[in-house]
């Protein structure tokens, strides 16, 4: 038996040696024609199949020396029939080969590959977790298929070790062993065992069996913050219901600034990016990006045109035609409308054309190897439509099921790297805007330029606005100018967009006069010239992960990337505060008396600020890696920060949160601290970590309580940890361990919410202590949900998006 395992050890270890000589091997060095992502996503594969081969070879082990104690039992004095075996250590040998078998897979010294099984992603600051991760899961997906037959094998053996320890314990599930005895509930995430314990009182009565109800109150979507400016183009309309009509995450929102309400169109199940108006004002189509089920399956790109006053979807356009994602779409203007074109983002940039209510295609053809930033029908030629991009504008006559191209002449014209834009004035000329700053008027129809204006901005004219008297509005992405011109494109007036709010994106007319303009900031503002422009929406522009609640009041503050943070009301939903820091947040924290809150960020520093003037109060630096978490205690005389260094930082906390000093370091993760709550008494802090690990701690000290007994019945203020006995029920099956990103109870302690990477937010009943626990599912988001938190009167849940960079705001009904 010990020769066998020997071998099998052998034959791990060469796997092993085979994978460092793959990373070695200068055939997939820096000359390789293998993409970087591929390459990630091809050492994680080969990590992942040696950690499941490590977890089986170690379930095989446990197995034999479960068995070879069994014998050696029964070989010794005393263990007869009726007499209770005496605990016999494992054979010498045996635990030898037990011990020596590494505990960690394979860390690669080049930094590609971490310790997938542990969540790990490159623990760099600037290369945070869902960064990577993202990307990663998604291009492995397929990739992961190929190695079913292994985790077959390693789930097959999972289930021997689960039904030897139920056998000991009395009661299992798929995944999950109960050791009533003992105390506790145990549950695998990749084949990595968890270890939750019970309190007392659940011990005689908890079965796996029990069937968790859902929960009776749901939520529904009540508010979108923010706005998709910093990489989509005329995605900003107003609507005759008075509605501006924009887009954010998957979220199509229809906004009544003067009434502070809005609707939303939740029928895409990923980023939305690009949108366009029917001429009838009330027909809208909009186009989204390639998604990812949850199971790993393609959704396709599409385009949905849908009833704006019902939000009914009308038609679903180019289900599995379209590649990537849908850039451009516009409406026909001189036929009633009756036509949709459509721009792609694959390789050659396919424009089709489409009679959308009969969902059939007309045309289509390769419109260009470079972008394509805008596409549009003319207003007075149905079979007439202009794109352009890098370096080109084309117009595109539509004859039968055949397009043809001319291509745009600059001819004694400096021909710029991008036209970025394009509108077309009363009498039909088409108007570009260009990276050079300059304005191109093309005689109607005519692919010749007929009037210039140089230089109207400084950098690049990223919108242009016809407005109904017949005047032309530009903005700038350089300079920040929105610009005035007559009909003669002499300028009228001008106005400076402010710095905070980055530049133009896109200008539409608003009500009487107003203009409405989209920002790469992804803010809207609104105003008319020569007055200054004032935010009616505002939102993150990088990957956003702090949250959290003020404990008393209507507010909340979230922190991102984009080194901003914001002091959000949720009546007003606009923001109290804004303050920009050195560094990228990552988390945030209230004091319970809502004095000052903290924030953690990207680089190790973390601060406090003043909740009513922003003002900085404090600043520490606990290390050089991302802070994860930041809580005070209960009872305020506490903070808890935890870091990707491991450790968890306890601070004093004095005058108010006003001066902090250092009392404690809880040392003992193996890997960064991802999650951490208090004890209501403000005496015991559990954390989570990157390797699913569970540890206690006492707050005033650091130190690690090994002592179940002490904890398993202390009462928690918060629920934010993803892995303990009263939330585990939150994960699915099949999940890996860095599949739930956040967790939250409500402070009535009757639900519990959860954040997934999948970008749905799941409601669930609380505690959630039953494996797979049915859940209320909401989309929205179209990244990964990275936090959720209750107000303090639970009244709403907001979330917040990853790469989505969206705040979404939810009333529990």
């Amino acid at each position: 038996m010990s020769e066998r395992i020997a071998s099998s050890c052998g034959n791990l270890y060469d796997t092993t040696s085979l994978l460092l000589q793959y990373c070695k091997d200068d055939n997939v060095s820096a000359g390789s024609t293998m993409e970087v992502d591929d390459r990630l996503s091809h050492l994680e594969q080969r990590v992942q199949l040696q950690e499941d081969e490590l977890q089986l070879l170690k379930a095989e082990l446990a197995d034999a020396l479960r068995r070879l104690g069994y014998c050696e039992e029964l070989t010794q004095p005393g263990a007869g029939a009726g007499g209770r075996r005496p605990t016999v250590a494992p054979p010498t040998k045996m635990r030898q080969l037990l011990q020596a078998l590494p505990s960690k897979p394979l860390t690669l010294s080049n930094g590609y590959v971490q310790q997938k099984r542990m969540g790990g992603y490159p623990s760099s600051p600037s290369s945070p977790k869902k960064e990577v991760s993202l990307s990663i899961k998604r291009k492995s997906m397929s990739t992961e298929r190929l190695s079913t037959a292994r985790r077959e094998m390693v789930s097959d053996s999972r289930s021997r070790t689960t039904s030897s320890s139920s056998s000991a314990c009395g009661r299992s599930s798929k995944d999950c062993a109960v050791n009533a005895e003992d105390g506790y509930v145990r549950m695998f995430l990749r084949a990595r065992p968890v270890t939750m314990h019970m309190p007392d009182q659940k011990r005689d009565s908890y079965s796996l069996d029990h069937k968790g109800a859902l929960p009776e109150r749901k939520l529904k979507l009540q508010w979108v913050y923010g706005y998709r400016g910093r990489d989509c183009r005329s995605n900003l309309y107003l609507l005759p219901t008075g509605e501006i009509v924009y887009f954010n995450a998957s979220v199509v929102v229809l906004y009544n600034v003067e009434e502070q309400q809005q609707r939303h169109y939740l029928g895409h199940n990923d980023d939305v990016k690009c949108l366009g108006i029917h001429p009838d004002m009330v027909t809208i189509a909009t186009g989204q990006v390639a998604g990812t089920s949850k199971d790993g399956k393609l959704l396709p790109p599409h385009v949905r045109v849908w009833d704006s006053v019902s939000l009914n979807t009308l038609h679903v356009i180019g289900m599995g035609v379209f590649d990537r994602a849908v850039t451009c779409v516009a409406f026909s203007k001189s036929n009633g409308g009756a036509h949709l074109c459509a721009v792609d983002d694959a390789n050659d940039h396919i424009l089709s054309v489409w009679n959308w209510q009969k969902e059939k295609q007309l045309a289509d053809v390769k419109c260009s190897n470079d972008s394509v930033l805008a596409a549009a029908f003319h207003p007075m030629d149905a079979n007439l439509i202009v794109t352009c991009g890098k370096s080109h504008l084309n117009l595109w006559t539509m004859d039968g099921n055949t397009l043809t191209k001319r291509q745009g002449l600059f001819e004694k014209n400096e021909k710029p790297k991008y036209v970025l834009c394009v509108a077309f004035a009363e009498n039909g000329d088409t108007i570009t805007g260009d990276s050079s700053g300059n304005i191109f008027v093309w005689a109607k129809g005519g692919n010749r330029i007929s009037q210039v204006v140089a230089r109207a901005h400084e950098g690049g004219i990223f919108s242009l606005c016809v407005l109904k008297d017949g005047t032309l509005v530009s903005g700038g992405g350089k300079d920040r100018r929105m610009v005035l011109w007559d009909h003669n494109y002499n300028k009228q007036s001008e106005m400076e967009v402010p710095e905070a709010f980055g530049p133009v994106r896109a200008v539409t007319e608003g009500k009487q006069g107003e203009l409405l303009v989209g920002t790469t900031k992804n803010t809207v503002l609104t105003g008319s010239f020569p007055e200054t422009l004032n935010p009616i929406v505002q939102g993150h522009t990088d990957e956003l992960w702090g949250l959290d609640i003020h404990p008393s009041m209507e507010q909340f503050v979230t922190c991102g990337q984009d080194k901003q943070v914001h002091l959000w009301d949720t009546n007003s939903h606009q923001p109290l505060w804004s303050k920009t820091i050195e560094d990228p947040g990552r988390c945030a924290g209230f004091h319970p008396s809502g004095a000052v809150l903290a924030v953690g960020t990207m680089t190790g520093r973390w601060l406090v600020l003043d909740a009513d003037t922003r003002d900085l109060v404090f600043m520490h630096t606990d290390g050089n890696e991302i802070i994860s978490n930041i809580k005070y205690s209960p009872d305020g005389n506490f903070l808890a920060v935890g870091s990707h260094d491991n450790f968890v930082y306890i601070y004093a906390v004095m005058e108010n949160g006003k001066k902090y000093s250092r009392v404690g370091k809880c040392t003992g993760h193996s890997s960064f601290v991802t999650h951490l709550d208090w004890s209501v008494n403000s005496q015991y802090i559990v954390t989570n970590s990157g390797d699913y690990e569970i540890l206690f701690w006492e707050a005033s000290s650091g130190k690690h309580v090994t002592s179940m007994d002490l904890v398993r019945n202390v009462e928690w203020a918060t629920s934010t940890c993803v892995l303990g006995f009263s939330v585990f029920g939150v994960w699915p099956d099949g999940a890996d361990g860095t599949d739930i990103n956040a967790v939250c109870r409500s402070h009535d302690s009757s639900l519990l919410a959860s954040a997934d990477d999948f970008g749905k937010v799941h409601l669930f009943s609380n505690p959630c202590s039953q494996p797979r626990a049915p859940s209320h599912t909401y989309g929205g988001h179209s990244s990964h949900v990275t936090n959720v938190a209750f107000l303090h009167d639970d009244s709403h849940l907001i979330s917040t998006g990853g790469n989505d960079t969206s705040i979404l705001q939810w009333v529990v009904t």
